[in-house]
């Protein structure tokens, strides 16, 4: 039975990806060496590196004085080394989530923090005000695990900072209204492992607190990620990730497949008497799509998940913090994925009429 793959993290690769990468990992690029043995400070890795970096800026159309770099720890690890590279006085903190949550609490052990939410996490909070004299304004585009998504560049008139780690690729963003993006790059680009920075040269270095070196995003600019050793498997799969966009019409084409899967499943949710969106429609993510079932039918949710699972549906229980349903449709994700999915649902409905 083929299985459908709607985790959230770790998710689903393309399968030339996965192809790529067990290749390298037998023998990288004519070395006769694998990918896991060879020296990241190969003229072959080192090519690897630069190439991504050069398919990052294509695909995104940075523009030039930012600076594409790859570093281990994870989007948790940036939740401090911002404040620490960039926090002098004050920041704010646009707060939709358990990650915009973490974040804004690293921040707040550097300085003050302006908090901007809504009255829960379903929706996304609406007339943003800004305070003019915060340092930078830290803004979390997606959800993951309530499923709401900021889908615009926004301008507040004080540097802007994004974690786009489960949206990155699957919209256009004009990346000269931003002063740092970054991810972790499990969601739509690579496996666990490997954090992407896009960041604007003229930011770096203007803190008076001494940063250690590791935690320094000018020592990892300045040394084009091999300050020390990368984590070299997830960059190689990165890479192939981002050739595989480009074949498949690169950010626009992303874009059009990530419309036309969330388009497919909302539609079935806001019809099927079964099951209920649990954001309002207006901030509803593409990536990440969360529902319940509906009031009169709440006792059915293990029969349909269960039943789901029979069909090959995987990773579709929602998060434990939230308990419903979650369809992760990132981009490597096929529209048949929601399509099987989007067939369980009526299947059972008509089941359990």
């Amino acid at each position: 039975m083929k299985k459908h793959n709607f985790y959230a993290g770790p998710s689903i690769l393309p399968d030339v990806v996965i192809e790529e990468t067990i290749k390298a990992l037998k023998n990288f690029a004519g070395t006769g060496i694998s990918l896991a043995s060879i020296s990241h400070r190969s003229k072959e890795f080192d090519k690897v590196v630069l190439d991504a970096q050069d398919l990052f800026k294509e695909l995104l159309e940075i523009p030039e004085g930012y600076s594409v770099i790859f570093l281990g720890g994870g989007a948790s690890m940036q939740f401090a080394m911002i404040p620490y590279n960039f926090l002098k006085k004050k920041a704010a903190y646009i707060n939709t989530g358990t990650w915009a949550s973490n974040a804004l609490k690293e921040a707040k052990l550097f300085g003050d923090v302006q908090e901007i939410k809504a009255d829960d996490f379903f929706h996304l909070p609406k007339n943003i005000s800004i305070d003019k004299d915060a340092d930078y304004v830290h803004i979390t585009t997606n959800n993951t695990i309530y499923g709401t998504e900021f889908k615009e560049d926004f301008d507040f008139g004080v540097p802007l900072i994004a974690d786009m780690s489960s949206d990155i690729f699957s919209r256009k963003v004009d990346v000269s209204k931003y002063d740092m993006i970054y991810g972790g790059a499990q969601k739509n680009l690579a496996p666990a492992g490997v954090t992407f920075v896009i960041v604007k040269d003229d930011i770096l270095g203007k803190v008076e607190r001494p940063i250690p070196t590791m935690l320094n995003y000018k020592t990892h600019v300045d040394k084009g990620s091999m300050f020390n050793t990368p984590p070299v498997i997830p960059i190689y799969s990165a890479y192939q990730t981002l050739l595989w966009m480009k074949e498949n019409g690169g950010v626009d084409g992303m874009h059009k497949r990530a419309v036309e899967k969330a388009d497919l499943l909302y539609n079935e949710i806001d019809r099927n008497p079964f099951f209920v969106g649990t954001v309002e429609k207006e901030s509803r993510s593409i990536m990440n799509i969360c529902f319940v079932m509906s009031e009169q039918y709440k006792d059915k949710d293990k029969d349909f998940l269960d039943f789901a699972t029979q069909k090959g549906m995987i990773g579709i229980k929602g998060h434990r913090s939230v308990g419903g349903f979650r369809a992760s449709t990132y981009n490597s994700l096929p529209l048949e994925s929601v399509a099987a999915l989007v067939e369980a649902m009526q299947e059972f409905e008509k089941m359990n009429k």
